[in-house]
């Protein structure tokens, strides 16, 4: 048995002996460092400093590249102008999904997708195999550094180090091009966790000089380094999809509650009979929020009954840092869904009680 060596991101050298590292998506990551609900909160709260550069980042250019992702995209690209970042899918013929992704406009035909790390080899083919016309795909994943500063002190925390005026960054908008000290970057405000932030893209062997920059900046606002596991629980508690739980090539966008990014009426895409279908008749499963009324904790895949009637699984579920309760998502028939039914989840071999809530479970207080 050949096993696969793990790649590392420009940043491993400075956490290895700090951060409890598992595999992820092909990668050597981080989980934790000072342990998930402490990071949790810190970005809650103050902020957190992530090392994604695991991430995939591809450009595509050309005078056909909007054609292209007008293609393959289920959001309306044509709708971006410079400087603006849309969230969407890229689905197969049947409506599952390949990926979901951001798409960044630099220019007339100049395009910066970022994709799911585990999805870079898979997204990449599918993307080449629907080229027609003047279009160039490259994949900058190897060579580019990501770090994404999220919580209410992220902009705080990062002016300190850069002239460029942040707060004239909205949100989904970003600048290209910011110099941060010795180094230069994109800065986009975007971000996984349901809080307001930032994330950095900047050549790889840079992202160490950042990494140390903004936590000597932070250190006393109280920014700590965060791992992969509280980068799942924040975003679960703002009910961000992952890929490969409440998204996959079997779970359409419509059923994973992603419909604002399905835009049917924009003209011909992959995919797109089927979800202009569930878009207009409602899809066949929906995915919902899940409160433990019994003991334990829903996890992924594990069943839900309505009575003695197996109706879906929990996709997403653990201790919520934020509600101090035991939730879940849980993908389960539509007609089952409504708000306050009780159910049932089968944790290891019994049936627990719970009731479907709305989600998401966390927004951030309106500033």
């Amino acid at each position: 048995m050949r096993v696969t060596q793990l790649k590392r991101t420009s940043l491993y050298p400075l956490y290895k002996d700090e951060a409890k590292l598992v595999p992820f998506g092909g990668w050597e990551m981080p989980v934790q460092f000072s342990g998930i609900k402490a990071e949790h909160e810190a970005v809650r709260t103050r902020a957190g400093l992530f090392d994604v550069s695991h991430m995939g980042e591809v450009e595509v250019e050309g005078a056909g590249a909007l054609d292209l992702l007008q293609k393959l995209m289920t959001n309306d690209v044509s709708k971006l102008v410079d400087g603006r970042i849309q969230y969407t899918a890229m689905c197969y013929p049947d409506g599952g999904t390949v990926d979901d992704l951001l798409i960044y406009r630099k220019g007339e035909g100049r395009y910066f997708l970022v994709l799911n790390a585990a999805n870079i080899d898979k997204d990449v083919e599918w993307i080449e195999k629907h080229i027609q016309g003047d279009v160039a795909v490259k994949n900058i994943s190897a060579e580019t550094g990501l770090l994404a500063l999220q919580g209410p002190l992220a902009e705080q925390v990062l002016q300190g180090l850069t002239e460029t005026d942040l707060s004239q960054i909205k949100p989904f908008g970003f600048q290209d091009g910011v110099s941060l000290g010795e180094v230069k970057g994109l800065v986009s405000r975007t971000g996984y966790t349901g809080e307001d932030g930032f994330e950095i893209y900047l050549p790889a062997q840079d992202a160490p000089i950042l990494w140390k920059r903004i936590l000597e900046a932070g250190k006393e606002r109280g920014v700590i380094p965060c791992g992969l596991g509280a980068r799942d629980t924040l975003r679960f508690e703002a009910r961000l999809p992952l890929y490969g739980n409440e998204l996959s090539a079997s779970i359409s966008p419509i059923e994973a509650g992603i419909g604002f990014a399905v835009k049917p009426d924009k003209g011909e895409f992959i995919g797109r009979e089927v979800l202009a279908k569930q878009k207009e008749e409602g899809a066949p499963r929906k995915l919902v929020g899940l409160e433990m009324v019994g003991r334990g904790i829903p996890r992924s895949h594990y069943p839900v009954y309505v009575g003695d009637a197996e109706v879906g699984e929990v996709t997403s579920g653990t201790q919520s840092p934020t509600l101090k309760k035991n939730v879940g998502l849980a993908l389960i028939q539509a007609e089952h869904a409504e708000l306050g039914r009780e159910v049932d989840v089968e944790i290891r071999g019994r049936r627990i009680p719970a009731k479907i809530i709305k989600t998401p479970f966390y927004q951030r207080p309106k500033q």
